[in-house]
């Protein structure tokens, strides 16, 4: 007990994230913190580009509405039953556990290229933030064609947003948690006023009307890809796969009283996927009635997507404020994980200064708007890639004992490199990757089925390859 207490004292004096060490119980916060810090990163900046997304993927009433209900409520579970349950059993970060059953060596890639996929994530965030702000300054607005800066003001517009949101980022769990319990209201109460003041723009006076707004869907815009119910079923159950049946909020839920406070995800699907995403959905729909939008459809052209001029034209300055706090809410805990993944490649740079190298990477990432632009597709890859890495602690802490199998294999061997947990996900992403691309799958439809043929295969490959200790 004595070397855990050094341990521990040597972990709050480098910032109190406790990176190395389990997360001690005065330390343990209620579901009060959680849901503060769900409903304002899913209330957020991402909001404000998919519900316009979906319109440009042509989906019908039934499939946004009935689709998103089922859709986040698997995420819901997924959260709550899996993530939850295994970070209170343990309590340590994503990126120790992994350490732990995988070796230093072969957890350093996964580390740099999570750590670079949430940097590109939070990105997306700061030019949704950066859009709201060119509002009075009257810049022109990035296209969904747009890949690159289209000026100079936007480009430091940008590099100002990111160095904000980096720098409280850095600050660690607690300022981050602060942070979105603050703006969320503020965050939901702009998405309602958006929802009901673009209901009146339409001119929707009953429930038929509002179900008119899509009917029975159309052809996607040009350049995008035609969603149906399953595509918005999978979609919003696996964007944030990497976050739960990735098992990346580890890091968040270790500092859960219990694994009940993973409920408090429905906060951020609800609130966020649901009925933000609809009302993002209406905003871009008033937009589309105005002559700007319909001389680019005239043209064979997608109408930009831009949440500032969005959510300025529904309710003012208002609406400026809230996009710009809906970006900071979302790339803020995306930017403290992917601090936490650099830092466990250097664990001798501080939470602090990682984070910052984190949010510098990020801020890069979001001068190029193709990440926001593409965020759909994005988002699909980006789960696909590392959900499951999470398969490998799932099934590890279910079904190890069952299968006779050593936990934390890496760690008592001291073995640097555990062979099996890169066959397995290696053989899972090769197979489904190129299954998804001959017979042009969308990523989402073969992310479960990846994740379970990786578990499934790390068991097996373990059983046959770990040496008797």
């Amino acid at each position: 007990m004595d070397q855990f207490n050094i341990e521990e004292e040597i972990d709050e004096i480098a910032g109190g994230e406790f990176e190395q060490t389990p997360v001690p119980k005065k330390n343990w916060k209620s579901w009060k913190s959680f849901l503060g810090m769900y409903a304002g990163e899913h209330a957020a900046g991402t909001e404000f580009m998919i519900g316009p997304l979906f319109l440009t993927a042509g989906v019908s009433a039934f499939d946004l509405i009935v689709g998103l209900l089922i859709g986040n409520f698997l995420a819901v579970l997924s959260w709550r039953f899996l993530t939850a349950e295994i970070a209170v059993t343990y309590r340590y970060t994503l990126y120790y556990q992994l350490e732990k059953i995988c070796g230093k060596k072969l957890v350093v890639g996964y580390n740099l290229a999570n750590g670079i996929l949430f940097c590109f994530l939070a990105g997306a965030m700061i030019t949704v933030s950066a859009t709201a702000i060119g509002v009075p300054l009257e810049i022109e607005m990035p296209k969904l064609t747009d890949t690159r800066p289209n000026s100079l003001t936007w480009v430091i517009i940008v590099i100002l947003v990111g160095t904000v949101i980096s720098v409280i980022a850095g600050k660690g769990y607690d300022t981050v948690s602060k942070a979105a319990n603050w703006m969320s209201p503020i965050i939901v109460i702009a998405f309602v006023a958006c929802g009901i003041v673009a209901l009146g723009q339409l001119e929707v006076k009953n429930f038929a009307d509002f179900w008119n707004i899509w009917g029975e869907g159309g052809e996607p815009f040009p350049g995008q890809v035609k969603y149906t119910f399953w595509h918005v079923v999978l979609w919003s159950w696996l964007c944030n796969a990497a976050m739960h049946l990735g098992m990346s909020d580890l890091s968040v839920f270790r500092f859960a009283k219990k694994p009940s406070s993973g409920w408090t995800t429905a906060a951020g699907m609800y609130v966020g996927h649901y009925m933000a995403w609809i009302a993002a959905a209406l905003l871009y729909a008033v937009y589309l009635k105005s002559p700007e939008a319909q001389a680019f459809l005239d043209n064979n052209e997608a109408p930009p997507v831009a949440p500032g001029p969005l959510a300025y034209n529904a309710i003012g300055v208002f609406g400026i404020i809230a996009v710009v706090l809906a970006g900071w809410t979302t790339a803020n805990p995306t930017i403290y994980r992917a601090g936490l993944a650099f830092q466990a490649i250097v664990p001798k740079l501080s939470t602090f200064w990682v984070t910052l190298i984190a949010g510098s990477v990020a801020t890069i990432a979001g001068i190029f708007p193709a990440f926001a632009m593409k965020l759909l597709s994005f988002v699909a890859l980006y789960g696909f890639i590392l959900a499951p890495f999470g398969a490998i602690i799932v099934f590890e802490h279910f079904f190890a004992r069952k299968f006779g199998i050593q936990s934390f294999y890496a760690e008592k061997t001291k073995a640097p490199f555990n062979i099996s947990v890169l066959m397995a996900w290696g053989i899972s992403f090769g197979i489904f990757y190129t299954i998804s691309m001959y017979f042009d799958i969308f990523l989402s439809f073969v992310t479960l089925p990846a994740w379970i043929c990786c578990g499934l295969l790390y068991l097996f490959l373990s059983k046959a390859l770990q040496k008797k200790h």
